[in-house]
Order: C-alpha cells, then structure tokens, then sequence
C-alpha cells in the first residue's frame, strides 16, 4: 500500500469511526480517558526508553536546544499528561447541550445543540505530549482525530498509541477514532490536508514554516497560529516588584514555547528605574538583550534591528523597547505581535481596562505571565493548540474549540404559510 492509499484508509476508517464517537455518551468516553492514563501510569518506563531513542537521534541530527526541549518527555511532563487524560475527564461534556432556546411567532421553538467537528487531523512536530493532549480533548468532543507528529518522536509517539488503544478498548469505543500516522514520509502530510471528504478540520502546531506550509497548501479548513511573538508592557504606574517578577518568569520559565515572551515594552518614566535590575536577572540566565536606542543609554546590550521586533526568538534572547506611555506600546504590540498573548504591568484600573480593550491578541493580561496563556492553565485540561484566528475557536482550544453547533427546532404541526 502507497501511503496515499493508506492515508486514505486511514481517513474512512477516521470517518466511520466518527459517526460512532458523535453517539458515545461520557460515561463511555470518560472511561477511555481515565483508562489511558492508567496504561501510561503502568508504562512510564517504556515511555520513558522509547523517548530517549528519540532523544539521542534528535542529538544526532543536530536539533536545537528548543526542539530537545519540545522532544523530551520527563517524569514531570509525564505526570503533567496524566493529571490532563483526569482533568479532561471531570470537565462537562459539551455535546448536545442545548442553548438559547426561544419560541419564534410561527410557535415553533428554536435552540442550537452543541455537535462534534467530526474527524480532526493534527500535525505537530517535537513534542510527543500533543499525542495525549490531542487525543484526549477529541476523544471527550466526540471527534475522531488522526495524528501526524514529527519524524523526530516516532518512538515516543508509537508508545504513547498502545496507551491511548488501551483505552480505547477498555471502554468498547472504535480503535479508529484515535489513529496515529505510522510512517514518517512527508507526502502523508500532503495527503492528510487534501482529504476534504474524510477530514473536516486540521490543526497544525509547530514551527511557523511548517504552519505557513499548511495553510498554504491544504484543502481543510486549518484552526492555526504562525508564531507567538508575546509582549509584556511594564507602565509607568506598575509596582516594581511584581513587574520584575512577570517579566523574569515570561521570558524565562520555558524559551521554546509559543507563550514565552519576546519583547518587553518599558515606560520611559520607570526604564532607569527597573531596567538594570531586570538586566541583572536576565544575566543570571544568559539571556542576550537586544536593545532600542534608549534602552543601550541605561544598560549595556546589543543593538535590536527591525525584525527583532517582530520575531519569535524560541530561545535565550530577548528585544527591549522603551516606550513613551501606553499609547505607544498598544501601537508597537498591534503593529509587530502575531496577536497571542501580551500583557501589562500596572496598578493604574484605567490603563489595564484600556490595554485590554486595544490590543488586538488572543489572551490579554493585566499582572500576570504571558506563561499562563495555556489551555491547561485555563482550566481547559489540555490544549489541541493555540488559534489566533478570527472565526469559530481563538486562543487555547479545548472541548469547546471543537465543536460546533446546529439549530434545532421543535414544532407541534406548525407549517409556514405563504
């Protein structure tokens, strides 16, 4: 078998196995939740061996620091996925919940229920996590999901597949509705995003190439995000001490993810202030400053060039702006963000009310880490990805991003006249 034929196989079985999730009540899909994270509790050695077959090929292969890290699958990050399959469990299931139900003149009574997507495929490179995470969240809306990881985690990800079947068959739902791409040729990429008739939604995550490739190419429709170039803006009015602490821990905490931030924004009344203190914190953690003229007159850094302002570092680097005031920074984060995730620091209601109110991005914050714009910190369970889309999911999409919804109508005999 071609891989097109067996993308293709994989997409009726997908299909099929579809029409029989869109029916399974929770308590079935509950059970094949709390079951998966029961054979990967059982399984943590093996896992754990699988991903270090990843790990020293990706050396090898010479991946960056932040791939590695993406790759790598710790006891914590384990845990992390098991505490998820729990979390996605306990949350309610959106499907065929009924709302907005209103009796029309005619006196027939319109609603709309909550219905799955229907057969989901999610590309995403390095990380071997998405594999449960993504599974987890089709699984409790309902949706069959095919899954494509990266070439770099087939190992970690063909371990993590006999978990997720386990579960599957513990609670009698079709082995189909979770499959995992088990070849690493690209062209089963190519084929899994030009299937309109088996696949009805795709998702990507990954480096901002592999997305723009995606979106370019595909013929399904594609819930994305290019990068996560996130901001934070100290104000003028901001307690210091909380504005050093954000800042440190939104750059710092994790530099290969979409919610790290890129660039700091600081009021000009508060840069000679805080910057050298924040200078001596990003030292103690080697991350390189690249600095706008101002910032270079206060602390001892490299110069940034235009498309630092614009760009998704994905490491140990970091662009600093002073700005003249709020406005200025509002225009800076609309005109250079990639509309993720940005924050303020300030004690001053009015500006956060107004920050929140402009920028135009997925997650806005007022004193708090661009490192919680997470669908596991947002009380999601897990997250299939980040959109900052427009239309239908924006921002971390959980059960609900993966839903739909149709009108209902209940009428006693009523016919529409002339």
């Amino acid at each position: 078998m071609n891989v097109k034929e067996y993308m293709a196989e994989l997409g009726r079985s997908a299909r099929s196995a579809s029409r029989l999730m869109a029916s399974s009540d929770t308590g079935q899909k509950n059970k094949a939740l709390l079951a998966t994270a029961k054979a990967i509790q059982s399984m943590q050695a093996e896992l754990v061996s699988a991903n270090q077959k990843d790990m020293v090929a990706g050396r090898e292969k010479g991946l960056s620091a932040a791939m590695l890290d993406r790759l790598e699958l710790t006891p914590a990050r384990i845990a992390t996925m098991i505490e998820g399959l729990y979390q996605v469990a306990a949350l309610p299931d959106p499907i065929g919940s009924i709302t907005d139900m209103d009796f029309r003149p005619s006196g027939i009574q319109l609603g709309k229920m909550r219905v799955p997507l229907g057969v989901i495929g999610i590309i995403y490179e390095s990380r071997p996590n998405v594999t449960i995470e993504a599974a987890s969240l089709c699984l409790k809306s309902g949706n069959a999901v095919i899954l494509r990881g990266g070439s770099e985690a087939i190992h970690s990800n063909t371990a993590l597949a006999k978990c997720i079947q386990q579960g599957l068959a513990a609670s009698g739902l079709p082995e189909a509705a979770v499959q995992v791409v088990e070849t690493t040729d690209r062209e089963a990429v190519h084929q899994l995003i030009t299937m309109p008739e088996f696949v009805d939604v795709i998702v990507p995550r990954g480096g901002k190439g592999l997305i723009e490739r995606i979106s370019n190419d595909a013929r399904v429709p594609v819930i994305k995000h290019l990068d996560g170039n996130c901001h934070v803006y100290i104000d003028a009015e901001a307690d210091p001490e909380k504005a050093v602490s954000i800042a440190f821990n939104a750059k710092t905490r994790r530099y290969g993810v979409c919610n790290a931030m890129e660039t700091l924004l600081i009021d000009q009344v508060i840069a000679d202030l805080l910057l050298p203190t924040l200078k001596e914190k990003f030292d103690s953690k080697e991350v390189k400053i690249r600095g706008c003229d101002k910032t270079r007159q206060i602390i001892d850094c490299e110069a940034a060039s235009e498309d630092d302002w614009s760009t998704e570092y994905l490491a140990p680097i970091l662009a600093v702006k002073v700005v003249d005031d709020l406005d200025a920074a509002i225009a800076h984060i609309n005109h250079y963000g990639s509309q993720h995730t940005d924050a303020i620091v300030t004690e001053n209601y009015t500006k956060g009310r107004q920050f929140l109110r402009e920028v135009d991005s997925a997650s806005v914050m007022i004193n708090a880490s661009t490192a919680f714009a997470d669908g596991f910190e947002y009380g999601l369970g897990a997250e299939i990805g980040i959109s900052t889309d427009k239309i239908h999911a924006r921002g971390p999409v959980g059960l609900v991003g993966l839903t739909s919804q149709k009108y209902i109508v209940f009428g006693d005999g009523q016919i529409r006249e002339p």
